[in-house]
This record gives structure tokens, C-alpha cells and sequence, in this order.
């Protein structure tokens, strides 16, 4: 799917069982390929947008620097951390960026997906997510290849924050897509989180090899199987 191609098409991709409970259970660790190939369904007023998750980063528990619940840190931000898995938190970083994340795992264990980059599944959604991001798109990652772009062109806001994804029918949710087993996927370190020190450089973000909407290919990835 090109986005330059947007107006190509309007067909809409048809819709699909819920995405399986068992992956909120996991740890986000363990969450993070498996979201890759699901599809992420944004309802708005001019219609239902569906995307390829392409791109994730695993935020791991109260021991990841990395994680805003680091330490266990409970705060007006990041209690929704600490809901049961499914619910979705949305945080604004640099005043004006959102981010959407996944949480995962048991009630109280504070584990999150970012999601970095996701793909229209069709031109009509592709369509739309031009329209919303209101520029000129001159390859795909300009759509939707970074979490703040994907948010903008899905219309992603704290008004979604703590929402449950896996509600059909809502603002938000998340179905089956492709099986994680069947894609070809890569791992690499999480972008631009100096601050967690030994653990900036673990190999904690996940993606689809050579899918134009990644935000960031990394030259030293290595191939994940799930």
C-alpha cells in the first residue's frame, strides 16, 4: 500500500474477529511481535480507518528505566500502567505529540506496547489518514512511521486514554490481523530513551523488515521468530 496511491480506491477491508485476549495477558515483552500484523480500527465521523501494526517497543514492567512506571511510580499519567491488559494509554510527549500504547499483563504490573508505526489496509484508509495528517505525504513513513505521526492521522488523542480495546464498536479497538508466526521480523534497540541506561540497548523494539511506513530501519537489526 502506497499512500501516494490514496484516492486510488475506495474499498473497505472487511472486519475481523476481536484480537485474541491471551496477548493482553502476556508481558509486554512477550506482547510486542505478537501485536505486529494486528489491525488497529480507529472509528471516526467520516468512517471506520483500519491499519497493519508494522512497528512496537516493549516497555517491561516497574524494573525498565525506560518505563514511565519505572520503579513503580504511580502517578496521575501513569496509574492507567497499572490496569489490567487491553486498556489503551495515551500520553502527550514535547506538548504536542500523542502516543498510543497497549497495556499488558495483570492488574497492578505496569507493562506497555508502544505503538511506533502502523499501515493503511486499503487506499480509502489511507485516504482519511492523509486528510487528517493535512500534509503533503512523499513516502509512506510520513503517513504513519512514528508514534506521534500515527496518532495524528488517526486522530488519537487523550480523549482515548484508558479506553478498553478490546470493545468492538467503540472509538478504538484492535482485531486479528496476520499471524505473527508468518511475518518476517526484526528486533532492535528502542529509539531515543538515553535515560534507561543499561536497559536503552536492549533489544526491545519489534518490526516488519523492509515495510516503508517503519519509522526507524536499523542497520544492525537482527531477526526475531516468535
Amino acid at each position: 500500500m502506497n499512500a501516494n496511491n490514496a484516492a486510488s480506491g475506495r474499498e473497505a477491508f472487511p472486519s475481523s474477529p476481536l484480537l485474541s485476549p491471551e496477548i493482553y495477558a502476556h508481558t509486554a515483552l512477550r506482547a510486542a511481535p505478537l501485536l505486529l500484523g494486528q489491525h488497529l480500527v480507529r472509528r471516526t465521523e467520516d468512517g471506520d480507518i483500519r491499519c497493519r501494526i508494522v512497528e512496537t517497543e516493549s516497555y517491561g514492567g516497574a524494573e525498565d528505566k525506560g518505563s514511565h512506571a519505572y520503579g513503580g511510580r504511580r502517578t496521575a499519567r501513569t496509574e492507567v500502567m497499572f490496569s489490567s491488559g487491553g486498556t489503551a494509554y495515551v500520553y502527550l510527549i514535547y506538548g504536542m505529540y500523542h502516543c498510543l500504547n497497549v497495556v499488558t499483563a495483570a492488574q497492578d504490573d505496569p507493562h506497555a506496547v508502544l505503538i511506533r508505526a502502523v499501515e493503511p489496509l486499503t487506499p480509502a484508509d489511507a485516504e482519511r489518514m492523509v486528510s487528517y495528517r493535512g500534509i503533503t505525504v512523499k513516502k509512506p513513513a510520513d503517513l504513519s512511521g512514528g508514534p506521534g505521526k500515527l496518532c495524528r492521522a488517526l486522530r488519537i488523542d487523550k480523549s482515548l486514554n484508558e479506553i478498553r480495546l478490546d470493545v468492538p464498536g467503540g472509538p478504538l479497538w484492535l482485531e486479528q490481523g496476520a499471524s505473527p508466526e508468518t511475518l518476517d521480523i526484526v528486533q532492535a534497540p528502542r529509539i531515543n530513551i538515553p535515560y534507561a541506561e543499561e536497559y536503552a540497548e536492549l533489544p526491545w523494539r519489534f518490526y516488519l523488515r523492509n515495510n516503508p511506513y517503519v519509522s526507524v530501519n536499523d542497520k544492525q537489526a537482527s531477526s526475531f521468530r516468535v
